[in-house]
């Protein structure tokens, strides 16, 4: 399992606002790290963690380009169709454009959009995008048999999008918190016939006991019963590292959060998420029973303190 998050629209090595290279970010750099990823497993799955289409000029550009004429794609959709994601759910500063300009973009999209937690703001609460996905994908075990799994993949945002965002989306949207949601959801995944759930979690790491409306929610919903993986965002900062060295329900050296193999890969393309998960077959069944997780930098800091980047761009 790769994955990205919190690109906010840094698709190359440069800074929208000095006008200048910065090898500490973008997707160009991160889609070397991607192929490089795609060599070491043979099976391989790509998602996409959210706040990708808002952050700099470029997204202010594309955004007013996609109100001017919906037929311009957004480029980060191009890149991402380009690179082939298997799914994505949103961030909240996704939202920042309002809902039409979120739309006109997700539309050429050649990967579903999972969002379990937004809804219209409708008599019945109608999805906007669906709750989760179930992706078939035929994987190949280490004796070269092939197997198809099952794999679903459900998506959150932190529910406060409609106070940040109000001017935009009030009466349009409505949320949910993500552990209720979680809990209702992931049981009828499981019924659907998942063999593996993937939560997409653009929500920080915070605390294990789950509160009404939590923002930094991805801990509890790791603890969530049939979830087997989280990929979490939000807070641009990286998992595994020591920086969550003693909170509850957290392991750094093993790369969980509540038991769970859970990553979070920084922000602007800076690392590309890794959770390697082994699954054996048990009865009609798969279980995972063992996972590890990295965060694989991009670029690192010489002594004095200067960047030095660890890819080159993907060409």
């Amino acid at each position: 399992m790769l994955s990205t998050t919190d690109l906010h629209v840094h698709a190359l090595p440069y800074d929208y606002y000095g006008d200048a290279d910065c090898p500490s970010k973008g997707l160009a750099r991160t889609a070397t790290l991607i192929a490089r990823a795609r060599t070491e497993a043979a099976n391989c799955l790509l998602f996409d963690n959210g706040d990708l289409l808002q952050g700099n000029p470029m997204g202010d550009r594309a955004a007013r380009l996609t109100q001017r004429a919906r037929s311009i794609p957004n480029p980060m959709i191009v890149a991402m169709n380009t690179l082939g994601y298997d799914a994505a759910t949103l961030g909240n500063h996704d939202f920042n454009y309002g809902l039409d300009v979120l739309l006109a973009a997700l539309r050429d999209a050649q990967y579903p959009i999972v969002s379990a937690n937004v809804a219209h703001a409708l008599p019945g609460d109608a999805p906007l995008w669906p709750a989760y996905v179930l992706l078939d994908r035929q994987m190949t075990d280490e004796s070269g048999l092939h197997h198809t799994l099952r794999i679903g993949v459900i998506g959150f945002c932190p529910p406060q999008i409609v106070q940040w965002d109000q001017q935009l989306l009030s009466g349009r949207i409505v949320t949910r918190d993500i552990i209720d949601t979680a809990r209702e959801m992931v049981p009828q995944i499981r019924a659907a016939g998942a063999d593996v759930i993937i939560a997409l979690s653009h929500s920080g790491i915070g605390p294990l006991q789950p509160s009404p409306g939590m923002e930094n929610a991805s801990t509890a919903l790791a603890a969530v019963p049939g979830i087997d993986a989280v990929v979490a965002g939000h807070s641009h900062l990286v998992f595994p590292s020591a920086q969550f060295e003693g909170m509850e329900g957290v392991d750094v050296a093993a790369g969980t959060l509540a038991g769970k193999p859970a990553v979070m890969a920084g922000f602007w393309g800076s690392h590309l998420g890794v959770i390697d998960l082994t699954l054996t077959r048990a009865a009609q069944s798969w279980n995972v029973t063992e996972g590890r997780s990295e965060a694989r930098p991009i670029w690192t800091r010489s002594p004095d303190r200067q960047i030095i980047p660890l890819v080159g761009s993907a060409a």
